[in-house]
């Protein structure tokens, strides 16, 4: 186990954009594997104008997808205006209808009933309430690399290396994607939503210039298994709403836990109300501790951990850890680039990796299984209550009323498997995905209520 000794520097560091640079403490871990399935083909990401999904993230229900007044224009004050201006997000940041989705999975028993983990500031790997094991399968974190969920994602299918990035977008993130550009390489940037907000210019290179592919990455970065239930809401919603907002209607299926930090309640709240899949990582490049006293790595160092994985055995295939951060981190990458065809390697962007897991993003028009309603009564039930007005109403009063549901105190829930083993192809079935999708659109356009109420 390694200590948490960079989370600790970050936290000495007032700006929150530097402290990213303390990322990842967690080393990788030995662990059996499992091959996936083929690639995905290509297809529009949006659906047709009649589909239902469309008027849960209107800020006005009224207006077509082809209308510019359905969007506020990225950059501007009114765009700006309508997030959490705190680097650290509180309970009463969350809409009401997110907690109500919250407390509806509590209730039919789909989210693990301990308390949050706690991490000495000094260092130190999350720790659980006595009698809660850690390494266990009701738990699965991953503080230890013993146990990994079956629905999260670690390895890339035999001979292919995913191309992906974390903390974007920073100001040195066009160095990475003229690169991308120039090679004609796709990648999934896992974005924090407050950088998506401070760098917004970076993002729409991202994606207007470049159509990477866009994943949730939180919005402050914090371990997650330290938070609440609401606080784990927040993070992961207000970063899905404000890459929804930036894109004109995108809805990201894919989400990294910052430091590798999750466990069974975490990854159920994602999945269950987001409808989200957590990948992780199967090689650490620890490219983030460069801009450590002393470094961490190297540049030298990177190079020769690149040299051994892409020059070792190919099953499983590669999802290597590298950051956006800065120019140092992009360089690591740009480095070892030649070795990837060189050794026989196919890159492929990190949300492309598995067909089986679904389109890139939830609401993607040719991924049928998650998007065709079908008349589903209880969906459409679930848009019409979205626009009521108590929709609008902060957790401030809803976690009042919820006998402490949309807190850290849930009903028993998921088990995970400890066989170390990533189900890559494990997914639910098309009516179960077909709701969570219509349902986080649903969630997503009563916090633009929220805060335009506000």
């Amino acid at each position: 186990m390694v200590l948490l000794t960079a989370f600790a520097s970050a936290l000495a560091i007032s700006s929150p954009f530097l402290s990213l640079v303390a990322a990842h403490p967690f080393a990788a871990g030995e662990h059996e594997h499992h091959s996936s399935g083929p690639l995905p083909g290509g297809g529009k990401w949006f659906q047709d104008e009649d589909h239902p999904a469309h008027n849960l993230f209107r800020r006005n229900p009224l207006k077509k997808r082809d209308d510019s007044s359905d969007f506020l224009t990225v950059g501007s004050p009114e765009w700006v205006a309508q997030y959490p201006k705190s680097w650290a997000l509180t309970e009463a940041d969350v809409p009401k209808a997110w907690v109500d989705a919250l407390n509806t999975a509590i209730d039919a028993g789909k989210i693990p009933s301990y308390a949050p983990s706690t991490v000495d500031p000094n260092g130190g790997v999350p720790n659980y309430a006595s009698g809660v094991d850690r390494n266990s399968p009701d738990v699965c974190a991953n503080s230890d690399r013993v146990c990994r969920i079956p629905q999260d994602v670690w390895d890339a299918p035999d001979g292919y290396i995913g191309i992906g990035f974390d903390d974007g977008p920073t100001p040195d993130s066009p160095k990475l994607y003229n690169f991308l550009k120039e090679n004609n390489q796709a990648s999934t940037q896992y974005m924090i939503g407050s950088n998506v907000l401070d760098n917004w210019q970076e993002f729409q290179m991202a994606y207007n210039d470049l159509g990477l592919d866009i994943a949730v990455h939180t919005w402050t970065h914090p371990m997650m298994t330290t938070r609440t239930n609401v606080q784990v809401l927040g993070e992961l919603g207000w970063t899905l709403q404000i890459i929804y907002d930036a894109t004109n209607g995108k809805l990201p299926r894919f989400w990294r836990p910052p430091y590798g930090d999750i466990d069974t309640r975490v990854s159920a709240i994602a999945r269950e109300v987001f409808g989200m899949k957590a990948v992780l990582w199967n090689q650490d490049t620890e490219d983030w501790s460069m801009s450590d006293s002393p470094p961490g790595t190297t540049l030298t160092q990177i190079e020769k951990d690149m040299t051994s994985w892409l020059t070792g055995s190919k099953s499983p295939g590669l999802i290597i850890l590298e950051h956006e951060l800065t120019n140092d981190t992009i360089q690591a990458f740009i480095n070892a680039w030649p070795m990837i065809s060189q050794n026989g390697w196919k890159p492929v962007s990190q949300a492309l990796l598995n067909s089986s897991w679904g389109a890139v993003y939830q609401n993607d028009d040719d991924d049928d299984s998650d998007n065709n309603n079908d008349g589903d009564e209880g969906t459409d039930l679930i848009f019409e209550s979205l626009f009521s007005s108590d929709s609008t109403t902060s957790t401030s009063s809803a976690t009042a009323t919820s006998s402490g549901k949309g807190s850290s105190t849930t009903s028993s829930g998921a088990q995970a498997s400890s066989t170390g083993q990533a189900e890559q192809g494990n997914t639910s079935s098309g009516a179960e995905r077909s709701m969570s999708a219509n349902a986080v659109l649903s969630l997503l356009v009563s916090a633009g209520f929220f805060f335009l109420l506000a």
